[in-house]
């Protein structure tokens, strides 16, 4: 069988993470053929490290993974090269831009298929069925182009997490040596990045998840969990744990129970929740968390108005009170809230729109009076295509479009689009998005994140010093002095950089 390589974009600077999309797809063939990792965060010239693979002539196969942003500006202009230097080569790509976009993806005449969601079982078996020249057209989880027509198998039921095989995490450390995936963060010096579950059992209408998951949620269990990050930490020397799940605390048992057994590794982690899961926990279970050395949890606030929540079909229980109540609770346990919004949906007239965005601002100010230790996280609304979402329905009725090739999602305006930064939504006026800018600015300032491991004591109580009569006289107009301040300091932002 031909060998297969596999593609982990460059998304990060520095500080970049362990592959875990291509190493779980590379769990998954290591039964089936020779496999390599090419890791763009790691390669200097990657381009020139893929085509020394190709040209030996033993590869037939080459998987990305393809997150928007920064992983797509790398991937897409890198796959056109290889496609035409290469054109024997069978192009396979995964992750939530490609499922996503899939149209734009295949209408490149460069990428031969997308798998659409889990890849445990549609890679393999697309390869084992290409390189044996059978039908492929049975096996779920798969978007190829026939035609002139777009084809889309039956989504697979999200499998057990527990019965997939272990990541070879000492076959990628001969190839990248694993240390240097550990960095250094405010979690601890050598951080972890792991995957424990897939998907999420809620809808909300603005996250790319829905689409590719539909409201299910599938997780390794906490033993399984602890054995991984213990592996770790006895071979290469792992701290800390940033739990990349969609949703690590969708149930509070299983939650508990890893809890109770990292807690004698002595090592800090942060992961992602919602806050009307959480806030039914007991506090027993949220002491035995915090004891465990998790620090800080990510939650989706998003917004403090009940209609807005409604709008974005949040589901569960989650109110404006809810989320003000549990920032208030998680005082007594040390335990940071991260709270992200998402500001500038779409409403019927500009004056709506505008009054939304002075809502969530003032009320982003009243969980900082209540906990000033939360972390806030300011998103801008950009649409994502869940089909059947009245969201996204009603911003392409305002008229918003998606880029329709690659090409175009490779524009500057596009890669800021995909990190919630340049919204390009036809209702958000100039002095909207500069209202949005400038007050995260000043809150930035105000209560620089805990996150920037860089900022020293002297340098937090200077900015919160010149941004002190801004906050407190809420005057964020032309915020250049802070401006300034954070690009001299290259001030991390958590929902762009990470820790």
């Amino acid at each position: 069988m031909k060998k297969i390589l596999l593609f982990n974009p460059k998304s990060a600077e520095r500080k970049y993470r362990v592959p875990n999309s291509v190493l779980q797809i590379a769990a998954s063939i290591d039964h089936l053929a020779e496999w390599v990792i090419v890791d763009g965060n790691r390669e200097a010239d990657v381009f020139l490290t893929i085509r020394q693979y190709l040209l030996s002539g033993e590869f037939g196969y080459i998987g990305f993974t393809v997150m928007p942003g920064p992983q797509l500006k790398q991937a897409a202009p890198l796959a056109k090269k290889i496609k035409q230097e290469f054109p024997g080569i069978r192009m396979i790509w995964g992750g939530y831009f490609s499922s996503n976009q899939y149209t734009a993806v295949l209408n490149s005449g460069y990428v031969d298929f997308v798998v659409n969601g889990p890849g445990d079982h549609a890679f393999p078996a697309l390869v084992n069925a290409l390189e044996k020249g059978e039908p492929y057209e049975m096996i779920h989880n798969l978007i190829y182009r026939n035609g002139s027509e777009i084809i889309k198998t039956p989504k697979e039921s999200l499998f057990e997490q527990e019965d997939l095989a272990d990541l070879p995490y000492d076959k990628l450390d001969r190839l990248y040596p694993m240390p240097q995936y550990l960095g250094k963060t405010y979690l601890g010096k050598k951080t972890l990045a792991y995957h424990s579950s897939i998907g999420c059992p809620f809808t909300c209408s603005f996250c790319a998840v829905v689409p590719i998951y539909e409201a299910k949620w599938k997780a390794k269990s906490a033993e399984k969990v602890y054995r991984d990050v213990k592996y770790i930490k006895d071979k290469w020397g792992a701290d800390a744990i940033e739990f990349h799940d969609n949703n690590f605390f969708v149930s509070e048992k299983r939650a508990v129970d890893f809890a109770r057994l990292i807690t004698k590794e002595n090592m800090n982690w942060w992961g992602m929740a919602r806050i009307d899961t959480m806030s039914r926990f007991s506090d027993d279970s949220l002491k035995t968390i915090r004891d465990s050395g998790c620090r800080m949890i990510f939650f989706g606030a998003e917004s403090g108005n009940d209609a807005v929540l409604k709008q974005m079909d949040k589901g569960g229980t989650q109110s404006g009170e809810q989320i003000l109540a549990f920032a208030e609770r998680l005082k007594q346990f040390d335990i940071i809230p991260e709270y992200s919004f998402v500001l500038g949906t779409p409403a019927p007239t500009p004056e709506q729109v505008m009054a939304q965005i002075d809502f969530d601002i003032q009320f982003i100010r009243r969980i900082k009076a209540i906990n000033p230790k939360t972390e806030i996280i300011i998103y801008t609304y950009s649409p994502v295509p869940t089909e059947g979402s009245a969201l996204f329905e009603e911003a392409k009725a305002k008229g918003f479009r998606f880029p329709e090739t690659l090409d175009d999602w490779t524009n500057p305006q596009w890669e800021k689009f995909d990190l919630r930064k340049n919204p390009l939504t036809p209702w958000l006026s100039p002095e909207m998005i500069d209202k949005i800018r400038n007050f995260e600015t000043v809150l930035n300032g105000y209560y620089p994140t805990v996150s920037d491991i860089r900022l020293g004591d002297l340098k937090r109580k200077l900015v919160r010093f010149v941004s002190g009569l801004r906050y407190k006289t809420c005057f964020y107009q032309y915020p250049y002095e802070i401006k300034l301040l954070h690009r001299a300091w290259q001030y991390r932002q958590p929902e762009i950089q990470g820790f």
